[in-house]
């Protein structure tokens, strides 16, 4: 049985205040330090440990990349017995995240969260899924086409993606090479299970060739 203690993940310059906080707060066992840009070793350790407490620094608790976090921990049925906490490292705010029943529908719902919908009019043409691994390249590095219409596409990508963000998208097979201008119309942070991190994005395409995209689609729709 893996010896008690906690995990801490925060802003690098913000750990020793919140190691600080933790025990002030009651906290006992070893304390794991991570900072908030290492989550997937964070991770790591959390599901090889199974820490008694999982403290969360308060603003990164906030972000896309902790809210990821806390549905990725929530949703592991081994882990139901750590307390997920946010804490402040300048003052003495400190709660405990709730849980709700794993298979209770709206947590089976946040263990793998729902793209948002049509944020920005991704979905004027008809949008197709792929079939098996499509690829792509934004800014160069790789990408996943989730689903394709002549307009947009939904990806997957580890490259970092923000809403309103310019990008060089390329559509890539066998048969065709497709470059063209985009932008990012939404985007969430997923850790899924047994999978590196990952950004889920919504392209609007800017100067593609419809006709070039409708035939890429052509090959690899379901």
């Amino acid at each position: 049985m893996p010896d008690p203690c906690a995990v801490i993940v925060g802003p690098t310059d913000a750990l020793n205040a919140l190691k600080e906080r933790a025990v002030a707060a009651g906290i006992t066992g070893e304390l794991l330090p991570f900072a908030d840009s290492n989550t997937p070793l964070a991770l790591e350790t959390i599901t090889k440990r199974k820490p008694d407490v999982i403290a969360l620094e308060r603003a990164f608790a906030a972000t896309p990349r902790g809210a990821a976090l806390i549905t990725r921990i929530k949703a592991d049925k081994t882990l139901t017995a750590s307390e997920i906490r946010v804490m402040a490292h300048d003052s003495d705010f400190s709660r405990v995240v709730p849980r709700t029943p794993i298979g209770g529908g709206p947590a089976g719902a946040a263990a793998a969260p729902a793209a948002p919908l049509d944020q920005r009019g991704t979905r004027r043409a008809p949008r197709f899924k792929m079939k098996g691994k499509v690829d792509a390249t934004i800014d160069g590095k790789p990408a996943a086409v989730q689903d394709l219409s002549t307009v947009g596409a939904q990806v997957v990508s580890a490259t970092i993606l923000k809403p309103n963000q310019k990008i060089k998208m390329t559509l890539t097979d066998d048969s065709a090479k497709i470059p063209f201008n985009a932008d990012i119309a939404w985007s969430s942070f997923e850790i899924p299970p047994n999978s590196p991190p990952r950004y889920r994005a919504g392209v609007n395409f800017g100067d593609a060739d419809p006709a070039q995209v409708e035939e890429f689609c052509g090959r690899h729709k379901a």
